[in-house]
């Protein structure tokens, strides 16, 4: 076993379509919005097809705000060392320290020679790269003497140190070979291969050479990041060195991490659901696991084994004392409750035929007085069809919803839990106020929804935010449903008006106007109306979206 210990992160593989330019940037967005970490892109300079892998990086790394990038891989033949160290480091200063370098040695000699590079036998290839390796970081040098390298293929004599980047930028090698994987173990960050290349019998021998080769060098083996470039099929019968459920693809990456040290992901997709369904499922899943696993190596000092099966689902609790159902729907509905004021609709919603997916019901349970609005004049959209089936993908589109307010959910467990901490006079007013403002519900643009602004706006990557906004795109498809997303945006702009009052409450309280009864009155008309709108809405969209998509 080789766990190195190394945080994980998870990150896509994008194509640089020339033909379809802001598709490309949009799905980098998607890759920051659910959740991951890194954007890298294939590099190939003489494909016109393709764009220029560090230009539209470049564009990536001002159209986002966290994740990293970084060429996969640089194609060291066409991009001279000195300028691409330069390069990188600019890039890192103008993103404050959010670019990696992958690197490659070369491939499609024909392309690279009739483009003007040079052509380079195996052996040859790997003396380069190690000579480049060394005139970047030459370049990457904190003394202020000029960079020199005198190799067989790079000579820098004399070249001016600078710029400097903003943090250490990692250098990952794609290899395979003995002599470049010893060539990693000594003079790289990280080793980035593709799973689609790799002969899993043969990983762990493979990290032996590169480890080998790292003592061999006066490092630790752990020097070395084990990135993953990886790719299959989610749901059944599908094709690819990965394939099944979400669940099925976490405990095979989170096995690849605590046996062979694999610590960052790189889904190779174009596909947005994909793309969603990794960061939204896998990649917190995987996390999961692989805490626990090691965790429990911990606990023991032994080895650690590779994560079993686990028990089913299980419900979170609502701020309101009720337990919400899990991701899957799964679990015994609850009884009956009592309807609640204005006539409340609260009874349990079913699973529906063929989907498999089950709303979060509204148990009827109300904090305040005040009702913000009459819960029993809330439209009805159309039945199911019966017998119809979903896709896997269908599904997704529909369990999404409930993920995004489950959420929610836990945001308004937090708002309730700092307002029992100010009372305790455990935490001051001030401090909950701006934990709350980082939240969320507070942050989220209500007059589009919580799922438009974590999934759908950049889903449909070819349309504008006005154009894919769930509720207009729902009701333009299925007519039947206007009365229902008028609703809705009705009720969206009501919580935003809630969640305000939550906020004047607090500055009340920090200013002395108010107290902490007023604080708590709020915070429970927020309760009431958030949660019996979630249940609301998933029980009315569920369904349509996982029907009629997202255009």
């Amino acid at each position: 076993m080789a766990d190195y210990g190394h945080d994980l992160s998870f990150g896509t593989f994008l194509t640089p379509r020339a033909d379809a330019p802001t598709d490309v940037v949009a799905l980098a967005q998607l890759t920051e919005q659910v959740g991951l970490d890194l954007v890298t892109v294939q590099d190939h300079p003489y494909q016109p097809a393709f764009l220029d892998a560090w230009t539209l990086l470049s564009v990536v790394a001002a159209s986002t705000e966290r994740v990293r990038v970084s060429p996969n891989v640089a194609n060291l033949p066409l991009r001279p060392p000195a300028v691409l160290a330069r390069s990188a480091a600019s890039l890192d200063l103008l993103t404050g320290g959010r670019v990696e370098l992958g690197l490659g040695a070369g491939a499609f000699w024909d392309a690279i020679v009739a483009n003007g590079g040079p052509r380079r036998t195996p052996a040859e290839s790997v003396v380069a790269l190690d000579e480049a390796i060394r005139v970047i970081r030459a370049i990457w040098g904190r003394s202020g003497r000029g960079a020199r390298v005198e190799g067989d293929h790079y000579r820098v004599t004399g070249a001016k140190v600078g710029p400097l980047p903003a943090h250490d930028i990692g250098i990952w090698v794609g290899a395979y070979k003995p002599r470049m994987l010893r060539l990693v173990g000594r003079a790289a960050d990280g080793w980035l291969p593709s799973l689609g290349y790799l002969d899993l019998d043969h990983l762990a021998g493979m990290n032996e050479t590169i480890d080998a080769a790292a003592v061999r060098a006066g490092r630790s083996p752990g020097d070395v990041r084990r990135l993953l470039n990886v790719d299959g099929t989610f749901g059944p019968g599908g094709a690819g060195p990965l394939t099944g459920a979400p669940d099925d693809w976490a405990r095979r990456l989170a096995d690849l991490t605590l046996t062979h040290g694999v610590s960052t992901f790189i889904l190779a997709s174009d596909d947005p659901s994909d793309i969603r369904l990794f960061g939204v499922e896998v990649a917190p899943r995987v996390r999961e696991l692989v805490d626990a696993a090691r965790a429990g190596a911990a606990a023991t000092s032994g080895p650690t084994a590779p994560p079993g099966p686990t028990a089913g689902p299980t419900g979170a609790t609502n701020p309101n004392g009720s337990t919400d159902r899990s991701a899957a729907g799964g679990g015994p509905a609850p009884a009956e409750p009592t309807p609640g004021r204005g006539g409340g609709d609260f009874s349990v919603p079913r699973e529906i035929p063929g989907l498999g997916v089950t709303p979060t019901p509204d148990d009827g349970k109300r904090h305040s007085d005040t009702a913000v609005w009459d819960e029993s004049t809330r439209p009805t959209g159309p039945a199911p069809e019966a017998g119809r089936r979903y896709s896997a993908r269908e599904r997704a589109q529909g369990q999404h919803l409930i993920d995004v307010h489950d959420h929610l959910r836990q945001e308004l467990a937090q708002v309730r839990d700092l307002v029992d901490q100010v009372a305790a006079g455990a935490l001051d007013v001030a401090a909950a106020r701006s934990h709350i403002n980082a939240m969320t519900l507070r942050q989220n643009n209500w007059t589009l929804g919580a799922y438009c602004e974590s999934y759908c706006r950049l889903v449909t990557t070819h349309h504008t935010i006005e154009d894919v906004s769930m509720l207009p795109h729902l009701r333009r498809r299925d007519p039947r449903l206007g009365p229902v997303t008028t609703r809705l945006e009705e009720e969206h702009r009501i919580i935003h008006l809630v969640v305000e009052q939550v906020d004047r409450a607090l500055v009340a309280l920090v200013g002395g106007a108010g107290d902490l009864s007023g604080l708590r009155a709020a915070v429970d008309a927020l309760t009431d109306a958030l949660l019996s709108h979630l249940s609301y809405e998933e029980r009315e969209l569920v369904e349509p979206l996982a029907r009629l998509g997202l255009g």
